[in-house]
């Protein structure tokens, strides 16, 4: 089955640190580059950050710049967003996203989401 399934969202204090997961089946997770994207309550899906096929290559969001890094496991399936010095306007539902296969690694085209995860962060 063709999924994306995201893991490691939750409760974190300001300040605090997260790390997200997102496993990949059913589709050759190395001939695809990768992002993660978040939504805001009553908000559009907005990109957060991208990683090429082999995790060469990576780039942020102003927002998220110097606070997370996106990184990539090809032998585990498996792409990262760590997530530090988090502060309430980060509050948000995490998606991983595909970019399909092809298109630019920093493409904002997306073929393939994860359920999400939320992450709230607050005291």
């Amino acid at each position: 089955q063709v999924q994306l399934v995201e893991s490691g969202g939750g409760l974190v204090q300001p300040g605090g640190s997260l790390r997200l997961s997102c496993t990949a089946s059913g589709f050759p997770f190395n001939s695809h580059a990768m992002s993660w994207y978040r939504q805001f309550p009553g908000k559009e899906r907005e990109w957060v950050a991208g990683i090429s096929n082999y995790g060469g290559l990576a780039k942020y969001e102003d927002a998220v710049k110097g606070r997370f890094i996106i990184d990539r496991d090809n032998d585990k399936n498996t792409l990262y967003l760590q997530m530090n010095s988090l502060g309430p306007d980060d509050t948000a539902v995490y998606f991983c996203a595909r970019i399909p296969h092809g298109r630019g690694w920093d493409s904002k085209e997306t073929d393939l989401w994860g359920q999400g995860t939320q992450v709230t962060v607050s005291y």
